[in-house]
């Protein structure tokens, strides 16, 4: 499996909106998109406006995909003025 990893720091005045939509990107993955086997979206405990993402592909293929869909390309114009930071790192899942 191939896993993406995303941390993001987003403006305090724009979390609401953006978790609505970070919510509706992360079901539309897992909704429409057959190789996403995963896409969780936590926050920080000790600040909210820290958001940590995990997701899981078949293959790096599947996630390069994932970035040419309609709903991401959307979400992704959408709140990237309310992203003060983005950190993304890519890993491979060994067990299973």
């Amino acid at each position: 499996m191939y896993v993406i990893c995303v941390e993001l720091e987003i403006n305090p005045s724009h979390r609401e909106a953006f978790m609505r939509a970070m919510l509706a990107n992360a079901q539309a993955s897992l909704n429409d998109e057959p190789a996403c086997r995963q896409f969780d979206v936590s926050v920080r405990n000790d600040n909210a406006n820290c958001v940590f993402l995990y997701e899981r592909y078949d293959s790096a293929a599947d996630f390069q995909l994932h970035l040419k869909t309609p709903h991401f390309l959307e979400f992704d114009k959408l709140v990237a003025p309310w992203v003060q930071k983005k950190t993304v790192t890519a890993w491979t899942q060994v067990n299973r």
